[in-house]
């Protein structure tokens, strides 16, 4: 019952992570934190708590050398090594996630290049100011398609996190 509620919580992470980076090209440094923390009591649970730091450990020193290299963004290189926490670590779903997480984001990256191509060019700043939440959102990221801005990679990582944990998470 405890992992479950931990997977529910880690669910509830993620998605506010995917949504943030969404909406604003941010991942607030608490969230990372607090999808390390919860997989590193969920790790607890199922005694494996050494080798899921250690992959942790790895992914985030890779991921620092990327980001220091300009390719991936630090909100980006902080989440995919704590999702990695909450990960089994063993190999099989390790390597599940970290492909998901390439073909959710070669994809992405491809719905953004596609909208690029069609989406009108417009001089200046983002659109006038729309009614809703949701307009206003779609229209800021029309914006930084057309100006080719960084992708929310957060998506990525958590959609790909949370697809490789549902099996897991159903199983308890």
């Amino acid at each position: 019952m405890v992992v479950l509620g931990l997977a529910c919580l880690a669910f509830v992470l993620l998605a506010y992570a995917a949504l943030h980076d969404l909406a604003a090209r941010t991942v607030p440094n608490w969230l990372p934190v607090c999808v390390f923390l919860v997989g590193a009591v969920w790790q607890i649970f199922e005694h494996s708590l050494l080798a899921g730091l250690a992959v942790a450990a790895v992914t985030f020193a890779i991921l620092f050398a990327v980001w220091l290299a300009g390719a991936i963004g630090g909100g980006d290189a902080k989440l995919w090594p704590a999702a990695a926490m909450l990960i089994p670590p063993y190999i099989q779903p390790e390597i599940n996630f970290f492909m998901r997480v390439f073909l959710i984001g070669g994809l992405l990256a491809l719905v953004y290049l596609a909208l690029w191509l069609v989406l009108p060019k417009r001089r200046g700043g983002p659109a006038p100011r729309a009614a809703g939440l949701a307009r206003r959102v779609l229209r800021a990221e029309a914006w930084r398609i057309c100006r080719r801005g960084p992708l929310p990679y957060a998506l990525a990582i958590s959609s790909s996190a949370i697809i490789t944990l549902l099996p897991f998470s159903l199983s308890h």
